[in-house]
């Protein structure tokens, strides 16, 4: 992959082309991630970043992304990026008044890093649309800013992990809305990004929701039911293509094995606590090899 479809064209249809409020700030919200599947929680992202914006900042969203990563990001569980994508596109299509879209741009090419992907955007939105128009009939840049859960973060915050350059890119250049994630200590990582604090919005959650694409996938593994954690439609395309059945493309890499036995041992210890259990009754359960 070095490039995207040749048929590429940027997504437009749900930006908003002319702002409502000239005294805001025009911004665009971008969220890079798997995508593995697309949950409701990625969805829910949006709304919270909304209602957070419209409470507590002078920005007027035109508009969200999901920018699905390339295949030659490696993780364990990563389809390939045609099934992500189509399933990204199912599931806005489901919410028509959402005003969110899917950008293929990413996924269908080599590994890109998340400050290109942002340069991307806003070349898209800024260079090549022109911005967008404002009450006075005059065209303004829009901000694109990062959106993300508080496990990536995290990542930033960790030596070695990202570059000074590109943190000083995405958080400084373009800034980031950070929604809270369970078993994320936000205020922690942030600490060590104290540097760029004053462009990254902390979101938290005011109903916790923990649901993630790693636990969907040990869920469709295990045969159970994940109705309600994503869309019926979305679900109706995994089952058709018979996605997520096996234990993944590479269950001999060291990587996704130690992967595996994470989310495995993550449900038993979540399912205990709602039995009310040790979890001495599972442990026969609990000690199977991935490849049983």
């Amino acid at each position: 992959m070095t490039g995207p479809p040749a048929d590429y064209t940027f997504p437009r249809e749900r930006l908003l082309s002319k702002m409502r409020n000239p005294d805001k700030q025009p911004v665009v919200l971008v969220a890079c991630g798997s995508f593995s599947p697309v949950t409701y929680l990625h969805l829910r992202m949006f709304e919270m970043a909304s209602d957070y914006v419209r409470q507590n900042t002078d920005f007027e969203i035109m508009g969200g992304y999901l920018s699905p990563v390339s295949d030659m990001y490696k993780k364990p569980g990563l389809l390939s990026a045609t099934h992500r994508v189509d399933m990204c596109n199912i599931a806005v299509a489901s919410e028509p008044s959402s005003g969110l879209m899917v950008d293929p741009w990413e996924a269908f090419q080599s590994y890109q890093r998340t400050a290109v992907v942002l340069d991307h955007f806003d070349h898209e939105i800024n260079d090549v649309l022109g911005g967008v128009e404002a009450e006075d009939g005059k065209m303004r840049r829009v901000r694109v800013m990062l959106l993300a859960g508080s496990d990536l973060i995290s990542t930033m915050s960790e030596p070695g992990v990202w570059s000074e350059e590109d943190l000083d890119h995405i958080l400084g250049r373009y800034g980031c809305l950070i929604i809270e994630r369970a078993g994320s200590d936000m205020a922690q990582a942030t600490e060590a990004l104290a540097k760029w604090r004053w462009n990254i919005y902390l979101i938290s959650q005011m109903i916790q929701n923990d649901v993630s694409s790693t636990k969907v996938r040990l869920f469709l593994r295990r045969g159970l039911s994940v109705r309600y954690l994503l869309p019926s439609s979305v679900i109706d395309y995994i089952e058709s293509h018979g996605l997520y059945q096996d234990e993944g493309p590479n269950p001999s890499n060291p990587q996704y094995m130690q992967q595996l036995y994470k989310e495995r041992e993550q449900l038993r210890n979540e399912t205990m606590k709602l039995m009310g259990t040790d979890g001495s009754d599972c442990a026969s359960s609990s000690t199977q090899r991935p490849s049983d």
